[in-house]
């Protein structure tokens, strides 16, 4: 049986993976720090008849044997949860917690997490297909000098991916590095406005915003199998935003 968890499952990216895992068949657990009765959980849970819903923070290490427990085995990991800076501004004046922050939820939680999914991956029968696939961003390459902090997680994040992806290629487990350019979110929607005039005046070459849908279609083959031998890659997921042009 193919199940799926996905962190920060219950809004944005993480949903509409969510819901296209779960229309074609996945049993979707989703895992994020909100309490259940929150409304974005209650929602996601509506729309995806059959999806628990398991509450964790990504920083709490000591929490995700038990969460792992609770959940049962897992063959597809969409590592998705992740947190922006506390505050845009100068990184000459970035504070340390939001520095800290970042790091513990992007890229310390999602390591551990990963890695323990991994090691239970490792018990399962290669079939059905087993998949990690993080969601990054195009910020480990391109700086945002107002987030510098967020920019450092997903640098270490994509090179996270890459490891696993080597280090579980022997074993058939398939890892993914997904990168998403400006995707309409919660997240971004602080910075819609800016965001907005940027697209029309041509920062991303396909001239709208992403979609979580965008994002969840790159993921469906991925989470099959179809891509295998693909393990390691690296998909921007980002309408050309990062294109190198002149």
């Amino acid at each position: 049986m193919n199940r799926a968890l996905i962190t920060g499952g219950q809004q944005g990216i993480g949903l509409g993976i969510a819901q296209a895992l779960h229309g074609a068949g996945w049993q979707v657990v989703l895992a994020a720090e909100q309490p259940p009765e929150a409304p974005a959980v209650q929602a996601a849970l509506a729309a995806m008849p059959g999806a628990s819903y398991h509450r964790h923070d990504l920083s709490d290490l000591a929490g995700i044997p038990a969460l792992l427990d609770a959940v049962g085995p897992v063959t597809t990991l969409i590592s998705n949860a992740g947190v922006p800076p506390m505050r845009r501004g100068d990184l000459l004046e970035m504070s340390a917690d939001s520095f800290d922050r970042c790091i513990d939820v992007n890229l310390r939680g999602a390591f551990f997490l990963a890695q323990e999914v991994a090691r239970r991956m490792l018990q399962l029968p290669p079939d059905p297909y087993r998949s990690i696939s993080f969601i990054t961003s195009v910020s480990a390459t391109m700086v945002s000098p107002d987030r510098a902090e967020y920019c450092i997680s997903k640098a270490g994040a994509a090179m996270m991916a890459q490891a696993f992806a080597a280090r579980l290629a022997p074993e058939n487990i398939g890892v993914y590095d997904i990168r998403p350019g400006i995707i309409e979110t919660p997240m971004t929607a602080p910075v819609a406005d800016r965001y907005d005039q940027r697209i029309a005046e041509g920062l991303v070459p396909a001239r709208r915003w992403g979609r979580p849908a965008d994002i969840a279609q790159t993921i469906l083959p991925l989470a099959r199998g179809d891509f295998a031998f693909a393990t390691g890659a690296v998909i921007p997921v980002d309408g050309g935003l990062s294109i190198h042009r002149l």
